[in-house]
């Protein structure tokens, strides 16, 4: 199994655990070394902007650009997937649009989503700049969000700027 995916779902259960929003994310290079994890911190540090994949790129620290450009962005998936290196890994829901923003910015190839149902976000954006994005449609993902904005809704809309 690729080390991030373990990872970024370790990642998304620590923010939940934290009382946070479930999402993690974990940046990998082109070898499987993970560079990066994070998990949103949005709720546990007052933050307008520590969402999982700024805290993955936040914790990979300052990396040269041709490092990024052969990354990939995994956003947390459950431990029985296993999507090929490298990748930016993020575990519920689409990246927003800051989040794509630094995907774009730091010119990641390839984005691997856990889910797309209980949050749609910027796909189209990371598709039509060259980004592989592949959604896994995975069903523990799913629960778990929807648990989530079911149990927080007014967290979960401050967090996606509703």
């Amino acid at each position: 199994m690729l080390p991030g995916v373990s990872a970024a779902y370790d990642e998304a259960a620590k923010g939940y655990a934290e009382g946070g929003i479930p999402i993690g994310s974990v940046l990998i290079a082109s070898d499987g070394t993970i560079l990066g994890r994070g998990h949103n911190q949005r709720i546990q540090k007052s933050s307008a902007t520590l969402h999982a994949e700024i805290a993955a790129l936040e914790h990979a620290g300052r990396l040269k650009a041709s490092v990024y450009r052969e990354a990939t962005l995994v956003r947390s998936l459950s431990r029985t997937c296993s999507p090929n290196p490298p990748l930016f890994y993020s575990r519920y829901g689409s990246p927003c649009s800051m989040c794509t923003g630094a995907i774009l910015l730091y010119k990641i190839p390839r984005v691997v989503v856990g889910e797309n149902v209980n949050f749609m976000g910027e796909e189209e954006l990371l598709r039509a700049n060259g980004v592989q994005v592949t959604v896994v449609d995975d069903a523990a993902c799913k629960e778990l969000m929807a648990k989530f904005i079911r149990d927080k809704p007014e967290e979960w809309n401050e967090d996606i700027g509703e």
